[in-house]
């Protein structure tokens, strides 16, 4: 058992390291954020076309670069815009979770996204944005909530789903310019991640077993 020094166990809700550990996700979300806006603002006040040279295009060898640099970049501030408030709040509690697993899982995400996006998105399109990954780290809450047996995640995805719960049509085929394959990818890469990466309850000490030890730190 491990116990954190400003005060309990930080993945369990209500203890003060909990509330320590939410904080700082929320401030390492918020510092993407901006980052995300420098490389709309140069490639638009540089005219870089960035989006074509570095978006996914779909079967086509030159766009598979595109998986990895397709989710920091967006088709305008009104897109970047969109995607800012959501990024930030479910990336705020796939943090909080723990930093190794955060990535990993986004990484996880993004390929799965970006590859399905790749394989199955429209012939001559091109897709930037980072909805994927967003949709990604809430397949991650609501798959946390049911293997992990977390009531924290399933409020969390309850709160999302009150406040953007239209968006989950997203991952809908639509007649729109939306990759609705990106979000259904990402959705699944979220699932994905979060069983991969998922935190598995400690047995119960047992004191009558020899091997057993019980340790504080």
């Amino acid at each position: 058992m491990t116990l954190h020094p400003t005060g309990g166990d930080p993945h369990r809700f209500g203890t003060e390291a909990f509330y320590a550990s939410l904080g700082r996700a929320f401030v390492a979300m918020c510092a993407v954020v901006p980052f995300l806006f420098l490389i709309e603002a140069l490639d638009q006040g540089l005219a870089l076309g960035l989006d074509v040279a570095a978006g996914i295009i779909p079967l086509r060898i030159q766009g598979l670069d595109g998986v990895f640099f397709s989710p920091f970049l967006h088709h305008g501030f009104d897109h970047l815009y969109s995607n800012s408030i959501p990024l930030i709040l479910l990336g705020t509690f796939v943090l909080a979770a723990g930093t190794r697993r955060f990535l990993w899982s986004t990484l996880i995400i993004i390929l799965v996204s970006g590859l399905g996006v790749w394989f199955t998105g429209a012939p001559h399109s091109v897709v930037v944005g980072a909805s994927g990954v967003i949709f990604g780290y809430l397949g991650i809450l609501l798959t946390r909530g049911i293997v992990e047996r977390s009531w924290w995640n399933f409020a969390v995805v309850l709160l999302v789903g009150l406040l953007y719960g239209w968006q989950l049509l997203g991952i809908l085929p639509t007649d729109e310019r939306i990759s609705w394959q990106g979000h259904l990818f990402g959705l699944l890469g979220g699932v994905v991640a979060a069983i991969l990466f998922r935190r598995r309850r400690p047995e119960p000490y047992d004191p009558y077993r020899p091997e057993s030890t019980l340790t504080l730190s």
